[in-house]
């Protein structure tokens, strides 16, 4: 049986660039590709892959949110995640939610084969070492320890990142699943974080900086 697949990212060149690369594999087959978390949560629930190949950046539920619904889900597909960056808090966060693979899009597009066959066996990725273990390399690899959006928890940086999209409180309480109290208090610590001061210019912070 070819090792089934799911791919999410929200870049159509990149979604069609994957979508071709692994449907020349014979022992691959791509079951759904989506554009944005919440189709690509619906597809894995739908199919059962294997293996969801999952952009960290997505609209409508973005990667680690998704990884969360899937535990409470209990859907069992092993993931991948690729990122054009990756923060420390991220690869913490995304090992302890299962993640069996980590890949930044500057990789060699064969790089995500060997991934994908790795995990698909019963390993992950990067292999020989734990995910964890690998938080400061990635870190290394991506913006480095300058990086204002090291400052964030996962969740602020997820709370922060609707406040850019121009969510209201009700509105990122529902995407996220949390009440409105909770995302107060996450916008509260990620303004005092990031020394800014209001709603808007914490959005504007977050785009300029590169975070949203």
């Amino acid at each position: 049986m070819p090792i089934s697949l799911v791919l999410a990212d929200d870049h159509p060149l990149v979604l069609g660039g994957l979508q071709s690369l692994l449907a020349r594999e014979a022992d691959m087959r791509v079951l759904d590709c989506c554009a944005d978390g919440l189709t690509a949560l619906h597809a894995v629930e739908r199919h059962r892959p294997d293996i969801l190949v999952l952009d960290v950046r997505m609209p409508r539920l973005d990667g680690m949110a998704m990884l969360q619904e899937l535990r409470r889900r209990d859907l069992r597909t092993r993931v991948i995640l690729l990122a054009a960056e990756l923060r420390a808090a991220q690869v913490t966060e995304a090992a302890q939610l299962g993640v069996r693979g980590l890949l930044l899009k500057d990789m060699a597009l064969s790089t995500l084969v060997q991934c994908i066959r790795t995990v698909y066996e019963g390993g992950q990725w990067p292999p020989h070492r734990s995910l964890a273990s690998a938080t400061e390399q990635w870190r290394r690899q991506s913006r480095g320890a300058d990086d204002p959006a090291a400052l964030l928890t996962a969740r602020e940086l997820q709370v922060v990142r609707c406040v850019a999209r121009g969510l209201r409180n009700r509105q990122i309480a529902s995407e996220l699943a949390i009440n409105e109290g909770t995302v107060k208090i996450h916008l509260h610590n990620a303004s005092r974080k990031l020394k800014v001061d209001g709603r808007l210019a914490l959005g504007i912070y977050a785009r300029d900086a590169g975070i949203a």
